[in-house]
């Protein structure tokens, strides 16, 4: 026989780890900064992005106070995609996506994120971003194939900040501004 208050109680700390979510703090130090994405290690059984640590949901926040690059890149296997989430201060947030993969399965490049961002084959994502206060999470779009041709639903990748001063990404600037632009008025006529 079920007791109540024990299953309610159950029920409530669930809730509760399932509305945690890590927050990561990251500076424009050009580090990487690692994402995984489980299915069966979420708290949640979805595809966010994840701390490994503990299945909560993985949130990245950082201040610039000068122009930077935000990177984003899938290790692994090839063959992954993310959708990424970026608000800046308390706008709308804009949603991207990774670049096309091609599948790797078996072949991986482990944590090698350097070497994942300058292969071809993997999923990456860039822009410039304005001196401001930002919050990046994600998910994971598409997934990598084992050698059955069925979604393995778990990755990793990594994430970075790197400051670079104005006039050496003004072009990239513009163009990130520009995109950001672009997102916002499409989001808004729908």
């Amino acid at each position: 026989m079920f007791n109540k208050k024990k299953l309610l109680l159950a029920a409530v700390l669930m809730s509760a780890l399932n509305a945690q979510a890590g927050i990561q703090s990251i500076s424009a130090d050009g580090l990487w900064h690692e994402f995984d994405v489980d299915d069966l290690t979420a708290l949640s059984g979805g595809l966010e992005w994840i701390d490994y640590n503990d299945g909560s949901p993985l949130t990245f926040e950082f201040t610039l106070t000068q122009p930077a690059i935000l990177n984003v890149v899938d290790a692994g296997f090839s063959g992954d995609q993310f959708s990424l989430s970026i608000q800046a201060g308390s706008d709308p947030a804009l949603v991207f996506q990774t670049s096309s993969a091609v599948n790797s399965y078996p072949d991986s490049i482990g944590l090698d994120f350097d070497a994942a961002f300058a292969d071809a084959d993997f999923s990456k994502f860039s822009i410039a971003l304005a001196p401001d206060t930002y919050t990046v999470t994600g998910s994971l779009s598409q997934s990598a194939l084992d050698d059955a041709g069925i979604d393995i639903n778990a990755t990793v990748g990594g994430i970075r900040i790197t400051s670079v001063p104005l006039p050496a990404v003004a072009w990239l600037f513009v163009t990130g501004i520009a995109a950001m632009g672009f997102a916002s008025r499409r989001r808004q006529s729908k």
